[in-house]
């Protein structure tokens, strides 16, 4: 199934879900466990019917639903074809039976608290570094490339954060970095809130999308938004 694009998504009006990172995330407010185990049990029940699940996880107070399908096609531009993880139609499809679900259920989303973490590495050496990373995160060296056309380290499992590879950096200085996926409508807080502390924006210059905080000691930190498919109006 084809990927969808940031403005198909967009498109697609989903006012509890938000897209961060490869996939749609949603977050519904539960009075107790036992309401959370009925609904995430409810949405069990659709997902059968559509052949399709999202990842779940519980907490005091909240039920964190992620969608993303595992075999999504990218084509690019040379029409390669490319099964990477990502979000497609049925993921959209998905999101708005869960939506009815959780109205049914009579729980409210909470949208805005949404977050995911991934980590970034610069390397000029990807392909020979990324074997030992994927051993030493996940223990797995299929998670180099999963669901991605390039060396990314994605753990199947979902148990450390995804790492990524980016350009060699120009001279000494930070290779690691954290970027912290947010809801586009709560960025501006964020960044806010990191400078207050006593942060630093270093960079701007593709904000929104992107924003370089950096603390005291110089380390730099990313919150990430991805614009093109934050719902219009």
């Amino acid at each position: 199934m084809d990927i969808l694009r940031g403005e198909q998504i967009a498109e697609a009006g989903l006012t509890d879900w938000r897209k961060l990172a490869q996939g749609l995330h949603a977050r519904y407010l539960v009075d107790d466990f036992g309401a959370g185990a009925r609904f995430v049990a409810a949405v069990g029940e659709a997902g059968d019917s559509l052949g399709h699940h999202p990842r779940v996880s519980m907490g005091t107070g909240y039920v964190d639903l992620e969608l993303v399908t595992a075999d999504a096609v990218y084509r690019d531009d040379e029409g390669t074809e490319h099964v990477v993880e990502w979000v497609t139609q049925q993921d959209v499809d998905l999101a708005r039976r869960i939506s009815d679900i959780a109205a049914d259920h009579g729980l409210d989303a909470d949208p805005a608290s949404v977050s995911e973490v991934e980590l970034g590495l610069d390397t000029a050496h990807s392909a020979t570094i990324a074997p030992v990373w994927a051993a030493l995160l996940t223990g797995d060296a299929g998670s180099r490339g999963r669901g991605t056309p390039g060396d990314e380290i994605r753990d199947a499992t979902v148990r450390v954060p995804n790492l990524w590879f980016g350009d060699e950096p120009d001279g000494p200085g930070q290779r690691f970095h954290v970027e912290v996926y947010v809801a586009p409508e709560v960025a501006g807080q964020r960044i806010a809130a990191a400078v207050a502390a006593g942060g630093t924006v270093v960079d701007d210059s593709d904000a929104p999308s992107l924003t370089v905080i950096a603390d005291q000691d110089g380390n730099r930190g990313v919150v990430c938004v991805d614009t093109s498919a934050a719902t219009k109006g």
